[in-house]
Parts: structure tokens; sequence; C-alpha cells
């Protein structure tokens, strides 16, 4: 196979990617984010309880949902609902969703309350579990905001930043944040979910087409940490606003 030429950017640049906070007018926080013409609403809603398993602990928590709009893609997509199921891919994206957020959340500090992060994808053309992750972070630390600012807690409990972002091999070359053709040609690709201080919460590493080296592996992380670098840079001028 030769090698892939990416048309229009270079292999370890992002897509032109924008944050608009506060999207939503009535979520506690909300954000839309955008990786080229991916796109997803994120948004936090504070919730004064918390599942049964923490009632009486002291302790907060935050889960996430995570869903596609029918007309995301290019045929129209059913609603899972009218299917009365939620896919495999679903619940694993979600859950995905709500480790990353929870890595880097004080539960103590947040209090016997919980955040329900919800991320709809109004648009898909690659790395919606990558977008949905850095979107939600700024949902839930304008959530996290208003919890201070209303005096309901006394101390931040988010300890950092987190942001995700795929990379992969495409023709034999690595490339940094795939989109949807990208995606669906690779030889393999990897998402990965780290902090804003370069540590790792999470890899998600699948040989498409053909194995991959650790040699392979490494270079895929070092993109990937460049890429996170410029997303947690992008979130937190979105904060600022």
């Amino acid at each position: 196979m030769t090698d892939y030429a990416r048309s229009g950017r270079a292999a370890d640049e992002m897509r032109a990617v924008t944050i608009t906070p506060r999207f939503l007018p009535h979520a506690d926080g909300s954000a839309l984010i955008e990786f080229g013409n991916t796109k997803v609403i994120c948004t936090a809603s504070i919730d004064e309880a918390v599942p049964p398993f923490l009632r009486g602990k002291g302790e907060g928590w935050v889960t996430a949902e995570y869903g596609m709009l029918p007309a995301s893609t290019a045929g129209r997509m059913r609603r899972e609902a009218a299917a009365g199921k939620q896919s495999g891919r679903t619940q694993e994206i979600q859950r995905l969703i709500g480790r990353s957020l929870r890595a880097v959340v004080d539960m103590e500090k947040l209090g016997e309350r919980q955040i329900l992060i919800d991320c709809d994808v109004i648009q898909a053309d690659g790395g919606t579990r990558t977008a949905s992750i850095t979107g939600a972070f700024v949902a839930l630390q304008i959530a996290v905001n208003k919890l201070l600012s209303d005096g309901l807690i006394a101390e931040n409990p988010v300890r950092e930043a987190v942001a995700a972002v795929s990379a992969g091999v495409v023709g034999g070359v690595p490339l940094l944040d795939l989109d949807y053709p990208e995606d669906s040609g690779c030889d393999s690709d990897v998402n990965i979910v780290m902090t804003a201080s370069g540590k790792i919460i999470e890899i998600q590493g699948t040989a498409e087409g053909a194995p991959f080296t650790t040699n392979e592996l490494g270079k895929l992380i070092a993109l990937a940490q460049k890429g996170i670098s410029e997303l947690t840079a992008l979130q937190r001028q979105a904060l600022e606003t």
C-alpha cells in the first residue's frame, strides 16, 4: 500500500475545533463542540440526589448519556428509544464519557449530589466519542461553577481538565484526529483520554486492517498528547468567555 496523502491538513494537525460554551440557556452547563464536521451538544444537569448506592456517604457522582440524532449521519438513524433498547456501542461510549469525567472530580468536594451529562451528536464525521468527552468537560465545569457561585459547594471539585482525541495509522502513516473516511479505512486506530497535565485516563486501541507495533502505538500516543494539549487550551479559552 502506498503511503496515505492527507488532504487539507498535516498528519499531526487537528481538524478545526470550536467550543461554544453556554450553548443552551436552560442547562446548568452546556457547550456545542465541533471537531470539523462532527458536532455534539453537551449539557450538564445538577441533581440534588445521588444513586442509591451512594446515599448517606457524603459523596457525589457524575454520569453520562450519549446519543446520535436521526439525521446525524448520511442515512437516517432510527431512534434507539423507538427500538426499545440502547445499542452496545451507545452504552460503551456513555460509560467511557462517565469514567473520563469521574477521573478528574473529587466526589467528596462535590457533595451528595450528582451531575448528569448528556452528549447528543447532531452531526457525525468521526470522533464523536472524543468530541463528546472534550465538550462534556466544559459543560461539567460550567455546572460546577454554578454550584460554587450559588454557595452550594465550598471548593472546586474538578482537579484538572480532561480531553480526548483519536489517532490512527492510515496507509502506513500515523495521523491525528481521524475524520470518518480516515477512520473507516484505517489500518489501526486508538482513542486516547488524557488530563491537561498529560496523564492517561484510558486508551482504546484496535487493529482494523493490520496489527500495529508498540513503536507505532508510541507514535499515536505522542500525536494524541499534542492534540490534547491543544484541546485543553481551547477548553480554558471557552471557560474564560
